[in-house]
């Protein structure tokens, strides 16, 4: 069956700009895609496309994920992290310069203005690999994921928990308010999302069939989600706020008595990584021998338990990317045939 939704040329900035229906879209075509991988069929969707990919915040998961994706469909990839742009050029011409150059562009940095002078001025599709605001290929992968192990998106409840006013929170908010899930944002009122965009996700779940909640008790705001949601206590470029976080946050641990309070023995863990759980790097030893602590936003027995799909949401970043540079820029369209 073939289908009408037509993506290519468009950039992906923010779920904002998605419709509903273009969302599912996406996770039908990475389905799709998956399918095709695991059954060790090479693709050529991607052939004779050339995609850069600028970074100012470092990365595991985004810039492998962009990598294979391109390289598995027959995409030639850059990385760039060493750039002029913002430095002796600015984002205007750098964006002029990279659309003559590539077909495709993806940004990893701070500001979302920034992403969006590159779709303005490149003429070519801008992927957001993430912002300060937004992470939405992140939220694909998280839906794709959920989609597995439930089977659906709509009338799902997800409670996340910590700092909700990072842009994996906003995204999800977007994404839950689009699809019809019921989104409860759970933790301290100073860490709440943005009143302008929480307002807005409100209504618009109003016409989904779906629910924005808020809520600061970290016992009753997770009741009978269906998943648990975490990030890291302190993003990039905050740092020096980690004292505070702490303090703030503490009571927020996704842990044994908090999947226990959802009261869904089906609940699942999700936690876009990396994730202060253990002691096995030289950064999370650093931290927790200043703070006298053993783990941060979620403990190690949830994090390796059975609830935990953490790597599952890991490797869905590849798929749910490859369908995104695919249904942007791939001159065939996989769905339809």
């Amino acid at each position: 069956m073939k289908h009408q939704i037509n993506l290519k040329g468009k950039s992906f900035l923010t779920l904002l700009d998605y419709t509903p229906e273009e969302i599912i879209y996406l996770l039908d075509y990475t389905q799709a895609l998956k399918k095709k991988k695991k059954a060790g069929i090479k693709g050529r969707l991607l052939e004779g496309k050339n995609i850069v990919l600028l970074f100012e915040k470092t990365s595991t998961r985004t810039r492998c994920a962009f990598e294979v994706a391109g390289y598995d469909e027959g995409a030639q990839i850059t990385f760039l992290s060493n750039s002029q742009m913002g430095k002796k050029e600015s984002i205007e011409d750098t964006a002029k310069v990279l659309g003559r150059f590539y077909d495709g562009i993806e940004f990893r940095g701070f500001q979302q203005k920034t992403v969006e002078a590159l779709a303005e001025y490149s003429g070519v599709p801008v992927f957001n690999g993430l912002t300060d605001q937004y992470h939405p290929t992140q939220i694909l992968a998280d839906f794709l994921t959920i989609r597995e192990n439930f089977g659906k998106l709509q009338g799902l409840r997800l409670a996340y928990v910590g700092d909700a006013r990072n842009n994996v929170c906003n995204s999800l908010m977007i994404g839950c308010a689009k699809l019809g899930m019921h989104f409860v944002a759970v933790g301290p009122r100073s860490l709440w999302p943005e009143e302008d965009l929480h307002s807005k996700m409100v209504d618009l779940a109003k016409t989904t069939g779906g629910s924005i909640v808020l809520s600061d008790d970290p016992t009753t705001g997770v009741q009978g989600a269906d998943i648990l949601y975490t990030d890291v206590w302190v993003s990039m470029g905050e740092e020096d706020q980690m004292e505070e976080r702490i303090r703030l946050l503490h009571p927020y641990q996704v842990n044994r008595a908090m999947v226990e309070a959802t009261g869904n023995p089906e609940v699942i863990f999700l936690h876009c990584l990396p994730a202060f759980h253990d002691t096995h790097t030289a950064v999370s030893q650093e931290v927790y021998e200043k703070y006298g602590l053993k783990e941060m936003e979620v403990s190690d027995d949830v994090f390796r338990s059975e609830k935990s799909k953490v790597f599952d949401e890991a490797e869905n970043r590849m798929h749910t990317i490859k369908a995104v540079m695919c249904a942007l820029l791939a001159d065939n369209d996989e769905m339809s045939k």
